[in-house]
């Protein structure tokens, strides 16, 4: 049904917007949302198909299956909840992870720990400081990217991981901003534009933005 919904959407759309009653389509955020369900739901699908079968053997797959719907859910680097429990540890304001349960915390710096041993060897200055996890917290106006610049010579690769994670956006808003704003400096007077002129007007257009902000 799902699979059904997704694949139709527009002609769904269409018929929604000919019909007199109030009923709306899906919004963008929810057909996401769909589309994720329908990934998570695919392997579940499979697999109930599979030992719902008469032709076969179907008793011996039940623990293959099993472990084939378990290594699909298992968590990837690119989930987006495991993503900000990354990213949370790895700002100095918010190491102490308080904003989660307690009995979830060791689960999360054992994912960054396990991250580090994926990042290459950088050469490491003499620590002059006390671990990550044992100094002061920074005010929550200070910048944690800014932060871990300033302290990239005695944590290498956890300022490298922190950089990776840390520069991931929070929504899709800044780039459906970013696509608004492409989409207004491309008119048709001006679809002739080539992709470097394109991409100096996004720069300057934010930059004075910016300005008018800070004045």
């Amino acid at each position: 049904m799902i699979s059904r919904l997704l694949k139709n959407q527009e002609a769904v759309k269409a018929t929604l917007a000919k019909q007199k009653h109030k009923l709306t389509m899906l919004t963008t955020a929810e057909l996401d949302r769909l589309q994720r369900l329908e990934t998570l739901l695919k392997p579940c699908r499979y697999v109930t198909e599979l030992l719902g079968g008469e032709t076969y053997v179907s008793c011996s797959v039940v623990l293959p299956a099993l472990r084939h719907l378990t290594r699909t859910m298992e968590v990837s680097d690119d989930d987006p909840a495991y993503v900000v429990r990354v990213a949370t540890a790895l700002d100095p304001r918010f190491k102490d992870l308080k904003c989660l349960p307690s009995g979830e915390r060791g689960g999360v710096w054992t994912s960054v720990e396990a991250l580090l041993r994926k990042e290459p060897d950088r050469a490491t200055a003499e620590p002059t400081e006390e671990p990550a996890r044992k100094r002061s917290l920074l005010l929550e106006t200070d910048c944690p990217l800014q932060w871990w610049s300033t302290h990239e010579g005695a944590h290498p690769q956890l300022s490298a991981l922190a950089r990776k994670y840390l520069g991931s956006p929070a929504t899709s808003v800044p780039c459906e901003r970013l696509f608004s704003l492409a989409g207004n400096i491309v008119l048709k007077k001006r679809a002739a534009l080539s992709s470097e002129n394109m991409n100096r007007l996004v720069c300057l257009s934010n930059w004075l933005k910016e300005k008018k902000q800070n004045k």
